[in-house]
């Protein structure tokens, strides 16, 4: 069995856990069965409002999440998986059948981590889940080494403190979700240097990053949406035409 699901403790090991809510029963089996055998804890709920209890309840490490559900859909769960201190910083990845380039922004904006459609082919699931959580443990290790240093990045008047992990312009406090803050932390880490886009997608998705690549724009439009949401706030996150983005004045 490989090691992609687990890590090694002291003296025992532990599973991740993956949480899969979906309507269909024959989907969740199917993944279901291949995450097990990659070393995978796997939970289940069948409907939006069980999905949340359940993720409440066992604090998983993913979740998988379908969209097109009856009742409360996919999009409703993961804005109220966002919204919850104990499930806000958890990595979801919808699954589903609507594959329109509108609807995998608006999954995205509701706090998706990464996309997929279905059909999928479960080795292409296998490593998206796994590029995931890579890029969530290099994330959490980052946080805790520069929250002992307790380091503050600023940039005009927009500011970072790493030690909190708030983001404020102005004096105003930004609630950004974790890719949000991951992007410009990059940013803030590399003022007025010209980042381009595979720079990004590895420093912040990851080299392996197997989705859409506007995903490196739609979360830039986020992230000008919250910190430059008045006109007296001139626009720090500058276009660089066919090559990427940078921070300046």
């Amino acid at each position: 069995m490989q090691q992609g699901g687990s890590w090694q403790g002291n003296e025992k090991q532990q599973l991740l856990k993956v949480l899969v809510i979906d309507d269909e029963e024959n989907i969740i089996e199917f993944i279901r069965l291949g995450l097990r055998y990659e070393g995978f804890q796997v939970e289940s709920a069948s409907d939006g409002e069980q999905g949340i209890t359940v993720a409440q309840r066992i604090n998983p490490d993913l979740v998988i999440l379908d969209i097109m559900m009856p009742g409360m859909d996919g999009l409703e769960v993961c804005q109220r998986l966002r919204s919850n201190p104990t499930t806000r910083d958890v990595p979801i990845l919808m699954l589903t059948a609507k594959d329109d380039v509108r609807d995998r922004i608006l999954g995205l904006r509701t706090g998706a981590d990464d996309y997929l459609t279905k059909p999928f082919d479960f080795d292409e699931l296998l490593e998206r889940i796994r590029a995931i959580l890579r890029r969530q443990k290099r994330a959490m290790g980052g946080s805790s080494e520069e929250a002992a240093n307790g380091q503050i990045l600023q940039f005009a008047d927009l500011t970072l403190n790493t030690a909190t992990r708030e983001v404020t312009r102005g004096g105003r406090l930004i609630e950004l979700t974790a890719t949000e803050y991951n992007l410009l932390h990059l940013f803030m880490s590399h003022p007025r240097q010209v980042l381009d886009r595979q720079t990004i997608l590895n420093r912040v998705w990851g080299y392996d990053f197997l989705g859409e690549t506007n995903i490196i724009e739609v979360y830039v439009r986020y992230l000008r949406e919250k910190i430059e949401d008045s006109p007296s706030s001139p626009r720090l996150i500058q276009t660089v035409r066919s090559v990427g983005y940078v921070l300046k004045g």
